[in-house]
C-alpha cells in the first residue's frame, strides 16, 4: 500500500528561499536507484494495527528550484522514508508491489525533470504559478497512477494484474530513461 504525502509546502519555500540540496545521506531515507531495490530491512516503522493491508510504503518526491542569470534550476529527490514504511507480510511477492510503487514514483519524478526542461521563463509575472501548476499536475498524475495500481492488482492480491502491471512499470522507466539524470544536471 502506498501512502502519498504532498509537498507542496516545499515547494513554496524552496521557491521563494536560496537554493538548498536535501541532504541524500539521511539515514531515514533511501533515494531511488536502478542499482538498489527495496528490502525488508529498509521497512522500519512499526506495522498499524487492525489494518489488512500487508505493507505500507511512505515515498515523496522533494523538488527545490531557483532561478539563475534567468535560468531555472532544480533538485529533485525520489526518496523513501524508512522510518514511515512498515511490512507486515514479509514476502518477496509484496516486496515487488512495493517496489513497484516507489518506481511509479521514479517514474513521475523523471516526467517532472521532463516538464521543467521544456519550461521558459518568459519575462511576465506569472512564472511562479506556471510552475507551481507543473508541479501540482504531475502530483495528480502521480497519486492517480499509484491509486490505480492499487486499485487494479487489489493492492497485489491479482497475480496476473500484478504482473502486467509490473511490466509496464518497467516499460514507463524505460521509456523515461533519458530524464533519470534529474539528480545532477541542473545542481548549479
Amino acid at each position: 500500500m502506498f501512502r502519498w504525502i504532498p509537498v507542496f509546502g516545499l515547494f513554496l519555500i524552496a521557491f521563494f528561499s536560496d537554493f538548498r540540496t536535501v541532504a541524500v545521506s539521511d539515514k531515514d531515507y533511501l533515494d531511488w536507484s536502478a542499482d538498489r531495490k527495496l528490502t525488508w530491512d529498509d521497512f522500519t516503522a512499526k506495522p498499524e494495527l487492525g489494518t489488512e493491508r500487508a505493507a505500507l510504503s511512505s515515498i515523496q518526491i522533494h523538488v527545490d528550484f531557483r532561478f539563475s542569470n534567468n535560468d531555472l534550476k532544480w533538485n529533485i529527490l525520489c526518496r523513501f522514508n524508512k522510518k514511515k514504511s512498515w511490512g507486515k507480510t514479509q514476502t518477496d511477492y509484496i516486496l515487488a508491489h512495493e517496489q513497484a510503487h516507489f518506481d511509479i514514483t521514479e517514474y513521475h519524478a523523471r516526467k517532472l525533470h521532463e516538464r521543467l526542461q521544456a519550461f521558459k521563463k518568459s519575462g511576465d509575472k506569472d512564472y511562479n504559478r506556471r510552475l507551481q501548476s507543473i508541479y501540482e499536475e504531475t502530483m495528480k498524475e502521480e497519486n492517480t497512477m499509484q491509486e490505480t495500481y492499487d486499485r487494479e492488482t487489489k493492492h497485489s492480491i491479482l497475480r496476473k494484474t500484478q504482473e502486467e502491471w509490473l511490466e509496464k512499470i518497467e516499460g514507463l522507466l524505460k521509456d523515461s530513461a533519458p530524464y533519470a539524470d534529474y539528480r545532477n544536471q541542473n545542481n548549479p
